[in-house]
């Protein structure tokens, strides 16, 4: 089955310097801090994504292998069960599923459900109803939010002008059900970090913010051979914007963090950022809610079987004790 990148990877606190909203922030982003940590560790379904995409995991699975690892966040991927979205029996199980593992679902990721920063209304307005299904099945699990995706061609005017649109409509429709509408950081267009951080001011709600992600930060990548992860994963980056400078910029506006990794140096450390610097810029943002980890190793690592990859549950393992690290070292 062939899946384009589009398809496959795109499917806290605001502070009162940002836009004023602080005061008027939910509760469930100001998680309890433990004795060491200023934040709570979540974690994403991509991170087993190699074993969702084999069906050697199932999406009911999910809470039960994050437990096996000691996390109680669960940031569910929406391409895991896109057939479910509707399915009030399936959503209904997978809830208890997470409350029998004494979890917290957090939110959903929303991927292939459209464009909704498309300069074609008409197009952009479907994209809009297409999420209105997630905004639902995100209440009927107890999901205080949503993630979606901004990015779109043209103009970055226009397309900001289109995403903030998109947005207001989302939020808009989540407001009846109390749930928020996030934006990561996450292809195109809205991996330059000021660029997003400029939607945000201009949606200037309570209940939008961001969803910054340490590693979704190339602007320009090279053409893939094949329109499939394969020929994805063979892409290299043109040019990617400062990912420390990125990550301050949307901070502000964070309603959660995703500390992505690939590689482990021999220290355990992660080999293409910094993590005590990125916490330490969290951290100096007032940020207390759920980072979650987001390995993708174990996915590259089933396309291009390079050893230097852990396999999903490993690299996760590793990543969780890197964030511990890295928060405490903050």
């Amino acid at each position: 089955m062939k899946t384009t990148r589009r398809d496959f990877i795109k499917k806290a606190a605001i502070g009162a310097a940002s836009v004023g909203l602080a005061t008027a922030l939910p509760d469930y982003l100001f998680a309890e801090t433990n004795k060491d940590l200023f934040f709570k560790i979540a974690v994403s379904q991509f991170s087993f994504a190699s074993q969702f995409w084999t069906q050697q995991l199932k999406a009911l699975d999910f809470p039960a292998k994050a437990k096996e690892l000691g996390i109680t966040g669960l940031d569910y991927c929406s391409m895991f069960f896109a057939d479910k979205a509707k399915d009030a029996q399936f959503l209904k199980d997978l809830k208890q599923r997470a409350t029998d593992a004494g979890s917290y679902n957090l939110r959903i990721m929303i991927d292939g459900e459209g464009v909704l920063g498309d300069l074609n209304e008409t197009t952009r307005l479907k994209a809009v109803d297409n999420h209105h299904k997630w905004i639902d099945a995100a209440s009927a699990l107890g999901c205080p939010m949503i993630r979606v995706n901004v990015e779109g061609e043209g103009d970055p005017k226009d397309v900001a002008k289109a995403a903030v649109d998109s947005l207001g409509r989302l939020i808009e429709y989540g407001k009846g059900q109390n749930i928020d509408v996030i934006v990561e950081n996450h292809v195109g267009i809205s991996c330059n970090a000021a660029w997003l951080a400029g939607v945000m001011k201009q949606v200037n709600s309570p209940h939008c913010g961001t969803l910054a992600d340490f590693g979704n930060f190339c602007i320009n990548r090279t053409k893939p051979e094949t329109n499939d992860i394969a020929g994805y994963m063979k892409t290299k980056c043109l040019d990617e914007y400062d990912r420390y400078k990125g990550i301050t910029e949307l901070m502000p506006f964070a309603k959660g963090v995703h500390a992505k990794t690939h590689v482990f140096d021999s220290g355990g450390n992660d080999t293409e950022t910094d993590f005590v610097r990125m916490f330490k810029i969290i951290k100096d943002s007032g940020f207390k809610g759920w980072v979650s980890i987001e390995y993708e190793g174990g996915l590259f690592k089933m396309y291009t079987k390079d050893s230097k990859y852990l396999d999903d549950y490993a690299g996760t393992s590793a990543t969780k004790s890197l964030v511990e690290k890295a928060g405490r070292m903050a």
